[in-house]
């Protein structure tokens, strides 16, 4: 003690301020490197190197999972290049104008579809239900208006004109089904008067579509009215508690029209097997449609997840397993999770409830937080049904972020995150409703600590220029 007095009595201001400038210069450096190897690979490389070497020889155990196969990494090179940044596609689940959104609109005073949604949908009904041929018939040319029309009741009124001049329109059906219907009882009424009209004509154009082109596009028109009215009918029977009676409608007419995939009828199938518990079922439905040649969704991606977990979730603990360490199953559970969230990363928080949910838009956007909102609201509950499956989802999703590669356009095992569906998104979901960002990677705490220190002791430094013979007796002190 003495000797170290002797010492520091004997130290000059110039030595203090040298001090101050070194270790000012000295942690500044570790701060670049620190950012560097942050913006490079995305963790901060002091925290690395403490969980991997010193933690073990202090007595913990980090039994993080390894790194999940590249599911489709190796494949989706091409899918990269041609996979459309924003396209929006319709909602296989959307729910009924008048029976569903309306009637929220009606408790709530809130609009539930902002106009840029609804104006996708008058679109894609000028797609599925007109053709160049309605000029022949006087109710389809009274229904091609209707689609048009920007006010509800004029569109009603529209679809009444059309059943007085042939009562067996279906598109009028459909469009009465979808928004004067105030019930869902009431939905399934016009939707079965829909199809006894639009199988007749379906038969119709079937005999005659080989004999010009314009027959043609009406047996395309002819077709979706009838897919359409048909899974609308299935969905009526789902929400009224005929689930076996939806699933054996949805399998028919996956059956009947294999080359329409693309309206994504398997996902309301999933959801309707989810909700009798036949989870072997839904395992063969995703074993065909979980594939990388087609577009990957949030439902195929999240009910692979929901099927891995429940093998494990019941006797799942975090503790237990950052002891002993996970076992295949939970790895596989785990692995599945991080490939469900990288492909979505805003499904967890309506999941965990840690966001609230609103109605899900007629239109989603895929990887973003309108398709999360769609998910989630029809899916929490299959999630809850199955015990331990939300802990374990809450213990492992946020370690999603550790495994994506940085900068975030890299992607890991789906093609590269777009930045453009934030903007999307505001678009397709309510105003009252709080959008969620993509969750962005945030500053390790040794950058901030690195930063701190570099900060504070270059303040000591300037101090010590500026006061030397006052920083002298505060060191000393």
């Amino acid at each position: 003690l003495l000797i170290a007095t002797v010492f520091l009595s004997t130290l000059t201001p110039k030595f203090y301020f040298a001090l101050t400038v070194t270790s000012s210069f000295i942690s500044g450096l570790i701060f670049v490197f620190e950012w560097w190897h942050f913006r490079k690979y995305g963790t901060s490389f002091i925290e690395q190197v403490s969980v991997s070497h010193l933690r073990p020889l202090i007595g913990g155990a980090e039994n993080s999972p390894p790194p999940p196969a590249a599911f489709s990494a190796g494949d989706n090179d091409t899918s990269r290049q041609n996979m459309p940044e924003c396209k929006v596609w319709r909602n296989p689940l959307n729910l009924f104008r008048g029976a569903e959104y309306s009637r929220y609109m009606w408790v709530t005073g809130k609009e539930p579809l902002t106009y840029y949604d609804m104006n996708l949908s008058a679109q894609d009904h000028q797609n599925f239900f007109t053709c160049d041929t309605d000029a022949l018939r006087p109710s389809d040319t009274v229904m091609q208006k209707a689609w048009r029309e920007r006010n509800p009741q004029a569109r009603i009124k529209a679809a009444y004109q059309a059943l007085e001049l042939n009562n067996d329109c279906a598109t009028a059906y459909v469009l009465l089904a979808e928004e004067e219907a105030t019930t869902i009882v009431d939905a399934e009424k016009y939707f079965k008067q829909a199809l006894r009209a639009g199988e007749m004509i379906y038969r119709r154009s079937q005999n005659s579509h080989s004999q010009s082109p314009q027959h043609e596009a009406q047996l395309r028109r002819d077709t979706n009215v009838l897919v359409y009215v048909k899974r609308r009918l299935a969905m009526c029977a789902r929400k009224l508690g005929r689930i076996r009676e939806a699933v054996k409608m949805m399998r028919d007419l996956m059956k009947e029209f294999p080359l329409l995939s693309m309206l994504n009828i398997h996902e309301n199938l999933l959801e309707a097997l989810l909700e009798l518990q036949a989870y072997a079922d839904v395992q063969a439905v995703l074993a065909k449609y979980d594939d990388i040649s087609l577009p990957k969704s949030a439902a195929i991606c999240y009910t692979a997840a929901l099927l891995k977990a429940r093998a494990v979730s019941e006797r799942f603990s975090p503790e237990t397993a950052s002891k002993r360490g996970l076992s295949t199953a939970e790895i596989n559970a785990v692995e599945a999770i991080h490939r469900a969230v990288e492909f979505n990363p805003h499904v967890p928080k309506y999941l965990l409830e840690m966001k609230s949910l609103v109605l899900p838009p007629e239109h989603i956007l895929k990887r973003g937080d309108s398709e999360a909102v769609a998910y989630a609201f029809f899916h929490l509950q299959h999630w809850k049904r199955i015990e331990g499956a939300l802990n374990l989802l809450h213990c492992t999703w946020e370690g999603t972020f550790r495994m994506i590669p940085y900068p975030l356009e890299k992607g890991h095992l789906f093609y590269p995150y777009p930045s453009c569906t934030e903007t999307a998104d505001r678009e397709l979901l309510p105003t009252f409703h709080e959008v969620s960002v993509y969750p962005q990677k945030e500053l390790p705490f040794f950058i901030h600590f690195t930063a701190g220190l570099c900060s504070f002791s270059a303040m000591l430094a300037l101090l010590t220029h500026q006061f030397p013979e006052l920083m002298v007796i505060l060191a000393k002190a």
